[in-house]
């Protein structure tokens, strides 16, 4: 559990990794190279005093190191895409930008998707039912609620839409470390699992796709869906408190 003046760092660092990341969505435009956007998040956090909390870090599950600072994944992958200087934004396309900052010894993660010029419109419903089952999980994010409220707050928006959720990657807790415990799964049951006390921090990510979840690790370490359908990710790290949950990442 994190204390009231590491709340108030990671609300900081929080509100600077938002900004920043803002900032390169904005640069996400057709033409543009996942390795220009990388470049723009680096030099950005690099600015104001932070760490690329991605940068050359290896979680359990990984087999390497990550190499950039953002994670850019276009359409079927879903999380943990390398930004590289081949892949060029096309009109059309769904665009997942994951960043992590470390900021005054504290850990913030955050992610939106955003589509290229002119999308789909069952594309702007992906990217619209993802953001409002964010918000859905953060709403139940309350104290004396427990992980299960979470999950079933998001699996049960998603699948009322249609849509079907990515149960294979999940959450996790966040600030002294890029990833701690506990895993946050973006479904589940009412009432069970791990309860939320105060000082918790969390961050939520439903990942979501159309009529299958399953999914599929590559070479490079990135997830993909197996058939081949887009994906949609969005992020906030949030904390526990008394009054309701706090969203670090605003």
């Amino acid at each position: 559990m994190k204390k009231a003046s590491e709340i108030r760092i990671l609300r900081e660092g929080g509100s600077k990794l938002s900004n920043i990341l803002n900032k390169v969505a904005k640069a996400a435009k057709q033409g543009v190279s996942a390795k220009e956007l990388d470049k723009i998040a680096y030099d950005s956090i690099m600015k104001i005093g932070g760490k690329p909390s991605f940068l050359n870090y290896q979680p359990e599950f990984a087999e390497k190191p990550f190499p950039n600072s953002l994670c850019v994944s276009v359409n079927e992958t879903i999380v943990h895409g390398i930004p590289t200087e081949n892949i060029i934004l096309k009109q059309g396309d769904i665009v997942s930008l994951d960043l992590g900052m470390e900021y005054k010894g504290l850990f913030t993660d955050m992610a939106i998707t955003i589509g290229i010029g002119k999308i789909e419109p069952q594309y702007r419903k992906l990217i619209q039912v993802t953001k409002e089952a964010l918000d859905k999980g953060i709403k139940a994010a309350k104290l004396g609620n427990t992980l299960g409220d979470i999950g079933y707050a998001i699996q049960s928006h998603i699948e009322k839409k249609g849509l079907a959720v990515i149960k294979n990657l999940v959450g996790h807790g966040v600030g002294y470390l890029p990833h701690e415990d506990p895993s946050v799964f973006n479904f589940g049951y009412p009432g069970q699992g791990f309860k939320l006390e105060q000082g918790l921090v969390i961050a939520l990510e439903p990942m979501v796709t159309f009529k299958s979840g399953e999914i599929k690790e590559l070479k490079d370490g990135s997830f993909v869906t197996v058939n081949g359908q887009v994906a949609c990710h969005f992020e906030h790290t949030i904390a526990i408190t008394k009054k309701g949950p706090l969203v670090i990442t605003q």
